[in-house]
């Protein structure tokens, strides 16, 4: 593969400060090897690409070892993905700028998670848990988990892990009418027990990988601590793509 391209050849490429991989397995390594392919094309300029994933016998770490990404920004950090994230979310919001999330899809809720442990630690002497939905989003597909998680799809049929949610569906081949960070923002206007909501998007960037920015969830943290300085409050927290999502009610007391 060839190295990185300077923003400079690249003027109409993505650019990105640090793009965080979660998960150096079957689908991180595709993933990674996606971004580098990206990179090697000049559809995409990165600083630093790290592939998070607490094993040191991970697909990406011997990809690493065997030269795979040779004259790529592309690394290995070998570290749970809650502790990564404590510290990578530990900068400054305008330090975040131009840092994204690549999530896998079987991972758990991490936003909501980090967002919870945040509060749990600002608040150690209030009550702060997951709480269930008062009622379930109206789409086509939903499903409650013993944890209080609530995952939501516009889709009935088994999507590719692979598709990148296009303006004209690949199954239904009609027109994309759909998109679920909307749906999930009109959910949390109308629905009364909800006091606030921090929906992050997913959106697929380049060669099929999907992205969070990452400075929307600091800013989020940032929002629930003034909303509680308030007083109690629920609040929907939310990873979505255009056609599905994870969601979680953090609440404080």
């Amino acid at each position: 593969m060839s190295g990185i391209v300077p923003p400079s050849e690249a003027p109409d490429s993505l650019h990105f400060e640090r793009v965080v991989v979660m998960g150096g397995g079957c689908y991180g390594s595709w993933y990674a090897r996606q971004i580098a392919r990206a990179l090697g094309r000049g559809a995409m300029t990165a600083r630093d690409v790290v592939v998070v994933d607490h094993s040191a016998d991970c697909k990406v770490a011997h990809q690493l070892a065997e030269g795979a990404y040779n004259g790529l920004p592309i690394r290995h950090e070998q570290v749970p993905w809650t502790e990564y994230l404590a510290t990578w979310f530990a900068s400054p919001e305008e330090e975040l700028a131009g840092h994204a999330m690549v999530p896998s899809p079987l991972m758990p809720h991490l936003c909501f998670e980090w967002l919870m442990a945040r509060a749990q630690s600002r608040w150690p002497d209030r009550e702060v848990r997951a709480e269930p939905l008062a009622h379930a989003p109206a789409t086509p597909w939903e499903r409650a988990s013993p944890d209080h998680r609530h995952y939501v799809s516009f889709a009935t049929w088994m999507c590719p892990v692979n598709c990148i949610e296009p303006a004209r569906c690949p199954h239904t081949r009609g027109v994309r009418d759909w998109s679920m960070p909307e749906a999930m923002r009109d959910f949390a206007r109308t629905d009364p027990t909800l006091d606030c909501a921090a929906i992050f998007p997913c959106v697929h960037r380049t060669f099929g990988v999907g992205m969070i920015d990452a400075a929307p969830i600091v800013q989020a943290d940032t929002m629930l601590a003034e909303r509680g300085a308030q007083g109690a409050f629920r609040a929907l927290v939310g990873t979505v793509s255009h056609c599905h999502g994870a969601l979680g009610v953090l609440a404080v007391r």
